[in-house]
């Protein structure tokens, strides 16, 4: 694959931030978000956009949810900016109408291979052992008891009761991703995030994630993207040389590792582990903060494979890592995370980035900068683009844990945050990352100290970050058309071509 457009992207709702696709179009096509972003991965939108998990169980993926727009709308978008959808592989909602045809007419429906059950993976049965070998993000079996056609059966469940694992190998599971595909390359979409692909591939006898048989799924999917002109990001959160070794085989994948590294570097002044990610890390990355599922924190942890090797951190490091989350926030991130809220994970905490930071505008933007002058294309959560506190209300109101880190915006409340210093300061770094041609080539990371240096190098132009990891102090150098640059403070100063 040719080296994508590495400029910043926006990670994003369109009902949360913009109300819909139309107005998402106008904001990312106006000031300060033009100049900051030059493509966005809208979060869901299809029918419905705001269902059991806030468009991640949808009833119809090929339908635009018509309260936020039209495939036009996205098809319009396009023109302008790089455009991501997610493309959910592993699930379908049970209000579907392919379900609910299979809930009526069970095994005599024309959809009963689209889904799975305990039987069609397991023919013959299983065992105790091959069935707590099966990896789920979260506690208990991943079978829903369900009657299809009025016959009781074990219907597979990865996620929720609400969100059904599809045959991504059977005849309709075929038809079902090219549907979907279609659509995306019919819009102009340039990227389909595969969501949950990691569970995708059932295999007996297994952990049934990212087993052998999901690299030939993916590599066979991809190439039936590309033929529509769409390429393919990788979304699987695991052990980091397991996703080293899926970062050789796949177009692009996501930089989990680096969100918690970051954080562990600032809370503890100490830059040797982070440094040595950076030396490691895949180049073909999409980098990231925040996201809309939260704080990730099994990426960077010991293997859970029978015999598997250390983390980059140890247990103990990570758990002083939660705790610190826990403590930045005030214990807000406490009350979203594990038991405490519904929604419940075991690989990450419920929390916006700059609260875990301590709502420190200096060293936030410092966790920025080490983010957009890391090799990949970068990727800005919407709250995290707005330095947004955690939603108590909204998590009060929802009992939600991921809600904490999903707000919404109205006119008023965005005015509001694109007027805070930290905002203005942060958007014109994005800014700076996207215009200075000195972000095409490697990086150069270095460590003195607790003074961590990443050089990055264009054919003309440089730029050179240096971060205190024990205070955050921050400065940027940099060559550009416009002659030498710097900056050592990045709330008041930031830096401009």
């Amino acid at each position: 694959m040719e080296r994508p457009d590495e400029r910043v992207q926006l990670i994003t709702y369109a009902d949360r931030l913009a109300g819909d696709l139309p107005g998402l179009a106008a904001l990312l096509r106006s000031e300060p978000f033009d100049s900051a972003f030059a493509g966005v991965h809208i979060l869901p939108f299809y029918t419905p956009f705001d269902g059991a998990d806030a468009g991640f169980d949808p009833i119809d993926h090929t339908t635009v949810d018509p309260r936020l727009g039209t495939w036009d709308d996205l098809r319009d978008l396009s023109t302008t900016h790089i455009t991501m959808m997610d493309l959910i592989v592993n699930h379908v909602s049970s209000g579907s109408k392919e379900f609910q045809d299979v809930v009526a007419r069970g095994r005599e429906s024309r959809h009963a291979d689209l889904f799975l059950t305990l039987g069609t993976v397991f023919p013959d049965g299983a065992t105790e052992v091959q069935l707590a070998a099966i990896y789920r993000p979260r506690p208990g079996m991943p079978f829903t008891p369900m009657r299809l056609g009025g016959e009781k059966r074990l219907v597979w469940t990865t996620f929720t009761p609400q969100q059904i694992d599809i045959d991504v190998q059977s005849p309709s599971g075929q038809a079902y991703l090219d549907r979907i595909l279609a659509k995306a390359g019919e819009a102009g979409v340039s990227f389909v995030r595969l969501d949950a692909v990691g569970y995708a591939i059932k295999v007996p006898g297994t952990s049934s994630f990212m087993v052998p048989e999901t690299f030939p799924f993916i590599e066979e999917f991809t190439q039936r993207a590309r033929a529509r002109g769409v390429d393919v990001l990788v979304e699987v959160h695991s052990y980091f040389r397991r996703q080293m070794e899926i970062a050789s085989k796949v177009d692009l994948v996501y930089d989990f590792a680096l969100p918690p590294l970051v954080l562990h570097a600032l809370y503890t002044g100490t830059g040797a582990v982070l440094k040595h990610w950076l030396d490691i890390r895949p180049r073909n990355a999409v980098n990231v903060l925040d996201t809309h599922d939260g704080i990730g924190i099994i990426d960077v942890g010991p293997s859970s494979d029978p015999g598997g090797g250390p983390g980059l951190l140890s247990d103990a490091q990570m758990d002083e890592l939660v705790e610190g989350i826990h403590e930045h926030s005030g214990g807000t991130s406490r009350e979203s995370t594990g038991a405490a809220a519904s929604n419940l994970d075991l690989y990450q905490v419920n929390c916006t980035f700059y609260e875990a930071l301590g709502k420190d505008d200096r060293r936030y933007l410092a966790a920025r900068a080490i983010q957009l002058f890391t090799p990949g294309i970068p990727q800005v959560y919407y709250a995290g683009a707005l330095a947004a506190s955690n939603d108590m209300d909204l998590l009060r109101a929802t009992g939600v844990g991921r809600d904490i880190n999903r707000p919404y915006y109205d006119q008023h409340s965005l005015a509001a945050a694109l007027a805070r210093p930290v905002v203005k300061a942060l958007l014109s770094l994005c800014a700076f990352r996207n215009e200075l041609q000195a972000f095409d080539g490697d990086a150069d990371a270095s460590l003195d100290g607790s003074v961590l240096t990443i050089t990055r190098r264009g054919e003309r132009w440089w730029a050179s970050l240096s971060v205190d990891l024990a205070t955050a102090a921050t400065v940027i150098e940099w060559e550009g058309p416009s002659g030498p640059g710097s900056t050592e403070d990045l709330l008041e100063d930031p830096p401009k071509v």
